[in-house]
């Protein structure tokens, strides 16, 4: 598991040369953390998408879903893909590593209380569980960062959660390019660090959430609307007569 993360002093600095806590060798691979690459965020931010608490590469062909709470606020930000779907949030955590070894603990836990198989397995950083439920496989990835832990759902059709299918290999190039935004504000552990979207995309879905309570409440005061009672329909009026007799007289004719 990776800690905080430093700087290599050198000539031959680069952003990409981080060492891992209690490690001598430089990793080039993420999750960083925001202030050791916040000298290259432009250049960061032309890849990836910024959404606060994370930047998360978007890779080709996919799409942006954001799961809206109750109060119009995002709650979640998935990546869609072909193969699946790939949810990165970051979380805080203390300064010493282990998060998500306990993470890992309860989820599986939770899991197996649910009847569902949950097992263990190694990955790039470490553990990773994957599990397989009625709705979907599930691989949870998670990284231990400096007063932030960082985990990644990759969620699909039965076998997509398997080492070395192609959701989990996009899943996990799209973690070791995840830049973590911590912050200096207070959050109790295991805390979700908040998810901020950019401007155009908050408006578009602010509008969006705005139109869809407008049409709620129309639909309720319609179903609220008292309905008048229905009138017995008048008697039939008697036929007029004329000079050739009455009206079904004339039809016979």
């Amino acid at each position: 598991m990776f800690g905080r993360r430093k700087r290599h002093k050198g000539a031959d600095e680069s952003a990409t040369d981080v060492v891992a806590a209690g490690h001598d060798e430089p990793v080039e691979d993420g999750p960083y953390d925001y202030e050791d690459v916040s000298e290259q965020l432009d250049e960061i931010a032309k890849e990836r998408l910024d959404l606060g608490s994370v930047i998360v590469p978007v890779p080709a062909g996919g799409q942006l879903q954001v799961e809206m709470g109750p109060d119009g606020k995002p709650a979640g930000v998935h990546l869609v893909t072909e193969h699946g779907r790939v949810t990165v949030a970051a979380y805080a955590a203390p300064k010493s590593p282990g998060q998500w070894r306990d993470v890992v603990g309860d989820l599986t836990t939770s899991l197996k209380g649910d009847n569902n198989s949950a097992t263990i397995e190694t990955g790039p950083w470490g553990r990773e569980l994957v599990t397989s439920t009625p709705q979907a496989d599930m691989r949870f990835i998670g990284v231990d960062g400096y007063r932030w832990m960082v985990r990644l759902v990759a969620a699909g059709p039965k076998g997509s959660a398997d080492d070395g299918s192609p959701l989990v290999t996009a899943a996990r190039d799209i973690l070791r390019q995840t830049v973590v935004r911590r912050g200096t504000d207070p959050y109790p552990v295991r805390t979700a660090l908040p998810v901020q979207l950019p401007k155009q995309l908050a408006e578009q879905l602010a509008a969006a959430h705005q139109q869809q309570l407008a049409a709620q409440q129309a639909a309720q005061a319609a179903s609220n609307t008292p309905v008048a009672p229905q009138q017995a329909p008048p008697p039939p009026r008697p036929p007029r007569r004329g000079a050739d007799g009455s009206a079904m007289q004339q039809l016979r004719k």
